[in-house]
């Protein structure tokens, strides 16, 4: 499989995304601003935002792959793979719909706990908080079942359907935020939450239809927990933790900052979160979904060797592409959230702050994108618990470091602590995979590393000199701060690329051979 050519295909869908997700974000800026009213839906979105993470893109991805691709390789093909799929729906079905009415009925509790009960907030503001949390909730039983479908065409190689289902939540929270936006914050954040149950129906309704189109077509049978379905359900809860120490490290800080920070503290980090999140769900993500069900294949045709070459070369094209955003983040954070955010309700102060976490966050972008990359080395080897130990680590290691940093440095603590723990958790999984033989970093990869980063200095360097003489427009008008954006964005990734080449990180080569190789696909 060629890992570029893949990445491209759900890079591009996932850029549409969050494109359109930074469309979101800019539109709640403006009508919501950062205030108790962006809070509360920030933390009402947090539970089911972390949940698609988790089981989306993580734990039932990293559980229900590898056994389904078993089957078909052990069974009669994809029938085989299918009726394990239909016995995993039939008892995961009735859990999950009973564990969200659970949740909705103690959707108090939940809401304290997601918020650290917020800074002393009026009976009123709580209240309007669990109504959001209410109104959200029902979406973690929607994305569960558009998690099985999605772990299925993914096994199929259909990667570009499940990558193309996010764009629906956020094409419904954009309608909702554009037509039907109230004549207060408070009235929009409702509107807002309404429209994340509707975004989850939609990417339901659209996984649905795919599998139709594919031939896959699952019916709902009276639950029966065999062996099959018993193995999945120990792997799904380790690899929820293993998955997800970003979101759980993440829930940790914004309960944290919504307790010990002023009100804001929480709309500043999701602001920085939602940038930071931009390259981690365009690299990072597509890489783990395209990574898991190749390496798992392989391992189950006895290809030990092109497994390991697979993951290097996950690595290498990780980090060529996430350097780059670390440092632009670092040097130019805030002409980046002037661009997109300083208008309406968001103010000049919001900038300033929100840019502080996102140059926290930054510094473990590349750790963050490693972790998707490095766990499916654990998964496809059924290895679940290994990372949950690691993720586990992790979560601790966030936990006293935001309790040390946030007297310290305030709002920027909860991120700078989440990127340390992140990396920690890396600095484990890489060092166990090594200590195994089930990974080693090979020349190639060895060469490229320390001249990528050179490249992304220069390019940083670049960026430094440049912010200032486009500084005057990124408070214009929309349209002369989106040129003002793009470029910023182009000239940097032009300084980049000369960079990789004049540095010898990528040669001509290299280039020529990428374009040979789709000639000939």
């Amino acid at each position: 499989m060629n890992l570029a050519r893949s990445l491209g295909s759900i890079g591009g869908l996932t850029l549409i995304s969050r494109v359109l997700a930074l469309v979101r974000d800019s539109l709640q800026a403006t009508f919501v601003g950062a205030g108790f009213a962006s809070d509360a839906f920030l933390v009402a979105f947090r539970l089911p935002n972390m949940f698609r993470a988790l089981f989306a893109e993580g734990a039932f991805s990293a559980a229900f792959i590898p056994m389904f691709n078993k089957k078909v390789a052990e069974g009669d093909g994809l029938p085989a793979g299918l009726a394990f799929a239909e016995r995993a729906l039939s008892v995961l079905f009735p859990i999950v719909v009973a564990f969200t009415v659970l949740l909705i009925v103690a959707a108090w509790p939940v809401t304290w706990l997601l918020s650290g009960g917020f800074n002393d907030p009026t009976p009123a503001q709580f209240d309007f908080a669990v109504m959001l949390s209410r109104i959200t909730l029902p979406y973690l039983a929607l994305i569960s079942l558009v998690s099985l479908l999605g772990g299925i065409l993914n096994s199929l190689d259909r990667f570009w359907v499940n990558a193309a289902a996010p764009i629906l939540l956020n094409v419904a929270m954009v309608v909702g935020l554009w037509f039907f936006h109230g004549p207060d914050p408070y009235a929009t954040a409702r509107v807002q939450a309404i429209a994340v149950t509707v975004g989850g129906a939609l990417q339901l309704a659209w996984l649905m239809w795919a599998c139709r189109s594919a031939g896959v077509s699952l019916k709902l049978r009276r639950p029966r927990i065999d062996d099959d379905v018993r193995r999945l359900l120990k792997l799904i809860g380790p690899a929820a933790l293993g998955a997800g120490a970003v979101q759980v490290n993440l829930l940790v800080s914004t309960a944290m900052a919504g307790a010990l920070l002023d009100p804001g503290a929480i709309s500043y980090i999701y602001y920085a979160d939602r940038l930071n999140q931009l390259p981690l769900g365009l690299i990072g993500i597509g890489l783990g979904t395209i990574l898991l069900p190749t390496v798992s294949r392989l391992l189950s045709r006895g290809e030990d060797a092109a497994a390991m070459e697979t993951q290097n070369r996950g690595i290498e094209l990780a980090l060529f592409l996430t350097l780059p955003a670390t440092v632009a983040f670092l040097v130019a954070a805030e002409p980046i959230i002037r661009g997109l955010f300083e208008h309406g309700a968001f103010t000049a102060i919001d900038t300033t702050r929100s840019a502080w976490a996102l140059a926290a966050f930054s510094v473990g972008l590349p750790s963050y994108v490693l972790v998707k990359v490095l766990t499916p080395g654990f998964y496809a080897r059924a290895d679940t618990k290994t990372p949950v130990r690691f993720a586990t680590i992790s979560v601790a290691v966030n936990l006293v470091l935001n309790l040390a940093l946030i007297p310290l440095i305030g709002h920027v603590g909860p991120p700078l602590a989440t990127a340390i723990a992140s990396t920690v958790n890396v600095v484990m999984l890489y060092r166990t995979l090594a200590r195994r033989e089930h990974f080693h970093a090979d020349a190639r990869l060895l060469r490229r590393l320390p001249r990528f980063l050179v490249a992304a200095v220069l390019m940083g360097a670049a960026l430094y000199g440049g912010e200032a003489l486009l500084d005057p427009y990124l408070t214009a008008t929309f349209w002369i701060r989106v040129a003002a954006l793009a470029v910023l964005v182009s000239a940097g990734a032009a300084v980049y690329g000369i960079a990789c080449f004049v540095t010898g990180a990528y040669r001509v080569a290299d280039l020529k051979a990428l374009v040979r190789r789709r000639s000939q696909t």
